[in-house]
């Protein structure tokens, strides 16, 4: 004899089901909702074969302070960017066939790689000094001279450019043909008052064609000769008088004072410092771990 079934019990089966299906479809449409508010809360801004640049992702690029003319170049800029890389990464799949494992680990080996830079630079930030005495400028100077032979002219000097029609030119070639520190206070009172331009650093050397650069001398086709048979040079144009007071001068291959190069050897010794504080923050971290037994090496 066949047993009914109970209409409570059919009815509880019927009442499920019908809780599930809605349930289903409370869930679906709760996923097409918030993909519809992330597609209006963070827009595509483009697209390349369904990989999508979204307005999140320019928001991270630093416009502040920009007028917004600047601010659209740059973001143009980077969508340009964008468009062509994946449209070379796009490329370069359907050309060649890539290692995928060989791929991850140089991907893996440049995170490493920019770990460490960005925690050595740190480390330098804290701790580099880049105050360098003059004894170590000096001594380096010294040691290494050679290293340091010139590839072009310098001089130390005085410049005057002044009109050519001015009444004070005779009285400047007169003063300027005195020795070197006579009459340097009425030199420059004259170059205050009427020069167009003057350079008057007397223990400054500076590259020659540096002080002749648009006079007459930038064209002249024996600088080395000039050099040596004048120490005061008087060149004009169709409106101008210059006058060069050559105080002393080195010429291609010689070694150049230390007041030439102190900067250059400056960034070298300081470079040596940071060189050497980071392969000894390595060694110190190196040591440390062995120390404590931090890692193995298995033969």
């Amino acid at each position: 004899m066949k047993k009914r079934k109970s209409p409570s019990g059919w009815l509880l089966t019927k009442l499920s089901i019908i809780g599930l299906i809605v349930l289903m479809s409370a869930c679906d449409l709760f996923k097409f909702k918030s993909d519809q508010e992330d597609e209006e809360e963070n827009p595509v801004v483009a697209e390349v074969e369904g990989n999508k640049l979204r307005l999140s992702e320019l928001e991270l690029l630093s416009t502040k302070g920009m007028n917004s003319a600047d601010s659209s170049a740059i973001i143009n800029r980077y969508v340009q960017s964008w468009i062509r890389k994946q449209l070379m990464i796009r490329e370069a799949s359907k050309a060649m066939a890539y290692d995928e494992a060989e791929i991850n680990r140089k991907l893996l080996d440049y995170k490493y790689t920019l770990m460490v830079y960005e925690f050595e630079k740190a480390y330098l930030e804290d701790n580099l000094d880049e105050n360098i005495p003059f004894s170590e400028i000096e001594e380096y100077y010294n040691s290494n001279q050679k290293n340091f032979s010139l590839k072009e002219i310098i001089v130390r000097c005085n410049f005057l450019k002044m009109d050519k029609s001015s009444n004070q030119n005779r009285n400047l070639d007169r003063l300027l043909s005195e020795s070197e520190g006579k009459q340097s206070e009425a030199i420059n009172d004259i170059a205050l008052k009427y020069a167009n331009n003057y350079f008057l650093e007397d223990a400054t050397w500076i590259r020659f064609e540096d002080i002749i650069i648009n006079t007459p001398l930038a064209d002249h086709p024996n600088k080395v000769g000039l050099l040596k048979s004048n120490n005061l040079i008087t060149v004009e144009d169709e409106k101008y008088k210059y006058f060069f007071r050559i105080l002393e001068y080195k010429l291609q291959d010689q070694i150049p004072p230390m007041e030439f190069v102190s900067e250059e050897i400056s960034k070298i010794l300081v470079n040596k410092r940071r060189v050497s504080l980071v392969e000894q923050l390595q060694k110190n971290i190196y040591n440390s771990a062995l120390e404590n037994n931090e890692f193995k090496i298995y033969e």
